[in-house]
This record gives structure tokens, sequence and C-alpha cells, in this order.
């Protein structure tokens, strides 16, 4: 009862920084969220074109140039060679063709005329090239099929029209279980940080000499102190994630409260285990509490880093991820973003969910394993 009561007034005096971390997970996964968001949608986009034309606007190059009407923007530029430098250069356009002399009349007698190209080389020139060769590809299919002219054209937009019609089967609310993803990933920083800060802040007071002596010659023995210890700080960390999980209802909605939710916040309950018996750990070797931010800082924001916490795993290079696997935060971002891409909770999602949650818990095993050993050193000093 003694050693609860020493926690609980130790713990009252971390309020503040409690707070901050608190605070700081809302700010930036909110921010995060919210950046993120404006990129979630596609939407289609029609490239910017110049039309040269040095051939007879009638026959196939007038079919030709009615299809490049409908599927791209052309544009009106001086036809001269400043004009369309600088058109390329500000993006003006992204593509320019140049039609030759003859060119309809040419094709339809099968000599395969060439027309040039001129583009920026991004994406939006490479969509004009694709809906240009689109159009020479069903042309060329369809020469020598009928003398009639009308007919030929008539074909030749028919096959163009065909649009390919797709079924959205997927019923995942992929923007906000993405945002969710965001939130939980970020929530490991606060997780690590507060437990650092507050367990070794409280675990400073329990290794002042006058206590460590007295429970050194008392009769409890140090592994039962150590499990007490344990729980109560255990017990302060699962009421941080309680209301962690609270804030990402009312942050996201009731997607938070859904089979997704639930396996995010088993997930990070999984994490928070981990990071009190790190903590814990680590508190045996804070001497003062200038070293408990140093901790803080070197744990909390290299895990945050290695792991995919503030920076995509996408985006993180694959030796740095390879060195992230030695860290429980990169397994409990792994199972957030599996979680976040799995439509149906079976199968091979339980398998693959089931070994990384068995690994972030193997690491809560080998540092209170190591938190006693450590603690067994010290008593016999």
């Amino acid at each position: 009862m003694i050693i609860y009561k020493t926690f609980f007034k130790v713990l009252n005096k971390c309020k503040f920084p409690v707070i901050l971390y608190t605070v700081l997970l809302l700010f930036f996964a909110g921010f995060n969220m919210s950046s993120n968001d404006k990129s979630m949608d596609f939407t289609a986009e029609k490239p910017e074109i110049m039309v040269i034309n040095h051939d007879k606007e009638e026959g196939l190059t007038k079919n030709f140039i009615e299809y490049l009407k409908q599927n791209t923007v052309i544009k009106d530029i001086n036809n001269d060679e400043e004009s369309i430098k600088d058109a390329l250069f500000y993006r003006d356009v992204q593509y320019i063709i140049y039609i030759p002399e003859n060119f309809g009349e040419k094709f339809l007698d099968g000599k395969n005329p060439q027309i040039e190209v001129k583009s920026t080389s991004d994406y939006l020139s490479t969509l004009a090239n694709m809906i240009v060769e689109r159009y020479m590809k069903v042309a060329k299919n369809y020469v020598g099929s009928t003398s009639d002219n009308e007919e030929l054209f008539s074909k030749i937009n028919e096959t163009l029209g065909k649009k390919a019609e797709v079924e959205v089967t997927s019923k995942m609310d992929t923007s906000t279980i993405s945002r969710l993803t965001r939130y939980f990933n970020f929530s490991a920083y606060s997780f690590i940080a507060i437990s650092i800060y507050v367990i070794c802040t409280i675990m400073l007071k329990f290794n002042e000499d006058k206590i460590a002596k007295r429970t050194a010659i008392g009769s409890i023995d140090y592994k039962k102190i150590n499990l007490k210890l344990l729980i109560a700080n255990s017990g302060f960390c699962f009421a941080i994630w309680g209301i962690y999980f609270i804030f990402a209802r009312i942050l996201i909605g009731e997607i938070a409260f859904s089979e997704y939710g639930l396996y995010y916040a088993l997930n990070s309950l999984i994490f928070v285990l981990s990071t009190v018996t790190l903590a814990f750990l680590v508190s045996k070797f804070v001497k003062n509490k200038n070293t408990i931010t140093a901790f803080v800082n070197i744990i909390g924001l290299g895990s945050s880093f290695l792991c995919g916490v503030f920076v995509p795993m996408e985006f993180i290079p694959d030796f740095v991820l390879k060195i992230a696997h030695v860290l429980p935060a990169y397994w409990f971002v792994s199972n957030n973003e599996l979680i976040g891409s799995t439509e149906v909770f079976a199968g091979e999602f339980f398998k693959n969910f089931c070994i990384n949650g068995a690994v972030v818990l193997g690491f809560a095993l080998v540092f209170f394993i190591a938190t006693n050993i450590v603690s067994k050193k010290k008593v016999e000093k």
C-alpha cells in the first residue's frame, strides 16, 4: 500500500508533460491528417496541348483534330519558335503536335506518315502521347477495311468512343481509415515519451538511496516490488491509452468504434505494454531528471523517425527499416499499416497481425526480464 501511495504522489507532479505530449499528438496527428487528405482523391485531368497543322483540315486530319478536342485542351498559342519554347517552359502546354503536309491523304494510302511532337516529359505529356498513339493504332487497324471514308471515320470514332465501365466493389472508406492509421502511428511517439518520462520520474524517487536501501533490507522481494510498480505504471499508461482512443473517436468519427478501430485499439494496447516495460528498464539507469529528457529524445524521437511514425515507411530507405526491426515501434506501425490496408479480417491478416503483435509482446517480456536482472545486481551491491 505504501508503494502505491508514493506512486500516486509522484505521479501527480507529472501532469504537465502528460498534457504536453498529448497536445503534441493531437496537433501533429491532426495537421498530418488534414494535409494528407488533400491528396487522397484522384481527379482526371486533360492535358493541355498545341496543334500545328500543316495539312488541310479535312478528312482524316479533321477527324483526328476533333478527337484531340474531345480528350485534351487545345490552346491557341502564337506559331513561332520563341512562343512555343516559352509555352513548354512555363507549362502553358505539355504537348505540341506537328501535323505534316498531306498527312491525312498519305495515312489513308497506307504510307504511315510521321507526326512530330515536343513535350515537357511530365505525366500529362505522357497522357497526351497515349491519346495520340491510341488514335493512330485504331485508325491503322481500319484503313483499307472500306473505301467509304465516312464509314471509316465512323468505325474509328465508334471504337475510340468505347469506355470501360468501372464498378467499385470495395466498401472501404479508405480516406477515413487512412486518417485513423496516421493517428495511431503518431500515437507511438506520445506513448513512448509519456511512459519514459512519467515512469522514470516515479522510479527515480524509488531509486533514491534511502528508499532503495530500505527496500533491499525489507521483507518484500525485489521481484514483487518490481511487479507492483509495473502494475501501477501499467494502470496509468492504460488510462492514457483509453483517453487517446476517445480522442480518436472525437477527431475521426464512429469508425474508431468499428472493427477497424478495435484492431487499432488492440494493437496500441499491446504496444503500450512494451513501452511500459521499456520505460521500467530505462528507469534503472536514470540518475537524475536531466537524463530523463535525454532518454525521451533518444528513444522517442529515434524510434519515431526510424519506424515510420513521422515519415511513412514507403519513404524510408530499406537499410533503415532493417535497423528498425530491433525496435517494437516498427512492428506496431507495421500492424497499423496492415489493418489500414485490409478489407476482410480473416486468414492471412490474422496470421500477420498475430506475428507482429507477438513480436511486440516478446519485446515487453525481454524488457521485464532485463529489468529484474538489473534490479538483482543492484540489490547484491
